[in-house]
């Protein structure tokens, strides 16, 4: 699907392409295109003679892969977000720059592209100064903004679990295994953000190096480049947090298993003493004159019995047995 808008008197029109000569329409400032297929692809390079390639090709890493200029054209392989908690991606999208029109390739929809279309077919009047660059500004200055959102949720979600762990101490094993999982998801995500983050920094760096702003842009530029460092502060204290929940989850997990290793240790202690016992009087000796009396059989149970109260009374009134 390619969705068009152009400048016309002075008004910003929106349209979905449907053939080749709806591209050739004056005055288009950007191009989005979603899951294109081959034939919109050809569209795109016959008109506007950039090369539109698939969007899966966009995931190279290299830094001269991802910022080039070709012909007249600048070429940008940049990553969005897309998804919302406990459910985020990464889309790679190719980005082109051909005079004052912007061209985008993405294989799924990306909340923001989605969100600045949505801006942009409400905007109607004092279109003029539309410019390409414009765009791709904001697009990077709305990718920031949602991974802050996205920020915002993994702390929020840090917070639940560190009550659940730490002041209610849930300590089943179970449990346990749900919250790791569960950290573990959320350092991904964090991750993911901190990579998206750097991404987003490279490329304005880009374009400030190579002078392709002016004096308006370069402002807003900065303004992007310091929410992107407070956001880095904020996800290096996620990974601490992450890496403090992590100790303290495996910590309660350890306390779990000393607890049961502890019971059966105080469990055979206690048993030792009638062992004793059982063992002494099971010698047969022929000098041993308790095994002729009538008595004592019981005397030995009872003595058993004793030195097994004995032992645990003592070890629960020691707290030992919690």
């Amino acid at each position: 699907m390619i969705h068009l808008f152009n400048i016309d008197l002075n008004r910003l029109r929106y349209r979905q392409a449907e053939s080749a000569a709806d591209l050739a329409v004056e005055g288009i400032v950007w191009v989005d295109v979603v899951a294109p297929t081959e034939e919109e692809l050809g569209w795109i390079r016959g008109v506007f003679h950039v090369a539109a390639e698939p969007p899966e090709e966009a995931e190279d890493i290299e830094a001269s892969a991802r910022i080039y200029e070709e012909g007249d054209a600048l070429y940008l392989r940049t990553d969005f977000m897309s998804g919302r908690q406990q459910g985020y991606e990464i889309v790679p999208t190719q980005l082109a720059i051909n005079g004052n029109r912007l061209i985008s390739l993405h294989e799924a929809d990306v909340p923001i592209l989605r969100l600045m279309r949505m801006r942009m077919r409400n905007r109607d009047r004092g279109a003029s100064h539309v410019g390409a660059m414009d765009l791709l500004l904001n697009l990077y200055a709305m990718d920031v903004e949602y991974s802050a959102d996205a920020l915002e949720g993994i702390h929020a979600e840090l917070k639940e679990i560190s009550s659940a762990v730490l002041e209610e101490r849930r300590g089943s094993d179970t449990e346990a295994a749900d919250f790791i999982a569960r950290v573990a998801k959320l350092e991904e995500l964090n991750g993911t953000i901190r990579r998206n983050l750097m991404d987003t920094r490279r490329t304005l760096s880009f374009l400030t190096r190579e002078q392709r702003l002016g004096k308006p842009q370069v402002k807003a530029v900065q303004q992007v480049m310091r929410d992107i460092e407070s956001l880095d502060g904020h996800t290096a204290f996620i990974f601490d947090k992450i890496n403090f929940l992590m100790d303290a989850i495996i910590g309660f997990i350890n306390i779990n298993q000393n607890k049961v290793v502890k019971i059966f240790s105080v469990a055979a202690v206690a048993m030792l003493p009638p062992t004793l016992i059982a063992s002494i009087y099971g010698m047969n000796f022929e000098y041993m004159p308790e095994l002729s009396q009538k008595w004592g059989y019981p005397m030995s149970l009872s003595l058993m019995l004793v030195s097994v109260v004995v032992p645990f009374w003592y070890f629960r009134r020691k707290g030992w047995l919690k």
